[in-house]
């Protein structure tokens, strides 16, 4: 059984990581900025696995003192963290970088991308210490380079966390720390749908595309946990998505009726996404 803690696991990618992990009789350290999103996670969790599994506890990953508490309070309890995961992120509605509030700005960079430095600091220290570990930091839109209109500073950040991956990677050669990264692909959370809540007709005009492109969460997470439990290897990426995969996806479209968005309301809208919080 391994020891695993997710930042950012209240919720999105996050919490169905923490449910892929519980499903193989791992044990999950859930973390999230707000002590209540803890609580109801770790309720819900503890209902439907066994309750000695799930823990909780708060973290705000822009606070290194935060993360630095997470490792400990985490540690004390299991004896050894096994398994370290970088998902706490946040987005914004696409916007013109000229347009975009400094305070969004400001929060999508500390998150994504001090946010993951600080935890690779702390999980690096720490298992450097113990002698062995795994570190895997979320990548996201912008990690390979390509650009999305609306959204350059939050490609930004992403850019940001492989180059990070790949140079702590090479910084921790040669120790029995495992770091790498986790390419989820587009994934049907609140980060791809909260930003046309309020804009229907735009929602129906990109419905179809994301219904081709995009995946349910849990089907992405069990790959990626089985990914990880099997990975040996520092420095690769692990990527649920590719080209030929969306390609034979588009040519299956028109026999397919497939929509993994579900019933929907985008009647209210949502400016600020808190993805994995």
């Amino acid at each position: 059984m391994k020891q695993i803690i997710i930042t950012g696991s209240t919720r999105g990618i996050g919490y169905a990581l923490a449910v892929g992990f519980l499903e193989r009789g791992h044990s999950v350290f859930l973390s999230g900025r707000k002590l209540e999103s803890v609580n109801q996670a770790v309720q819900t969790l503890s209902a439907r696995f066994e309750p000695d599994l799930v823990h909780g506890l708060t973290c705000d990953v822009r606070q290194p003192e935060q993360v630095q508490r997470l490792w400990d309070n985490a540690h004390a309890r299991a004896g050894q963290i096994d398994i370290w995961i970088n998902n706490a992120g946040y987005a914004h509605a696409p916007v013109k970088l000229w347009l975009l509030d400094p305070a969004l700005a400001q929060a999508v960079i500390e998150t994504n991308l001090l946010g993951t430095i600080y935890g690779s600091q702390v999980a690096a220290r720490g298992m450097l210490t113990q002698g062995t570990g795994a570190i895997y930091n979320m990548e996201g839109m912008g990690s390979d380079g390509r650009k999305h209109d609306g959204l350059m500073t939050y490609g930004t950040s992403k850019y940001g966390v492989h180059y990070l991956s790949m140079a702590l990677a090479e910084e921790l050669a040669g120790t029995n720390v495992i770091v790498a990264s986790l390419r989820p692909g587009m994934v049907a959370t609140d980060m791809i749908i909260d930003p046309y809540r309020g804009k229907p007709e735009e929602w129906q005009r990109v419905k179809r595309i994301f219904n081709i492109i995009a995946e349910r969460p849990e089907v992405v997470t069990a790959w990626l946990v089985d990914r990880m439990l099997q990975n040996q290897r520092s420095g690769t990426v692990i990527s649920y998505s590719s080209s030929l995969k969306i390609a034979l996806r588009f040519l299956r479209a028109p026999f397919s009726k497939r929509d993994i968005f579900g019933d929907i309301d985008f009647r209210s809208s949502k400016d600020e996404i808190g993805h994995g919080q």
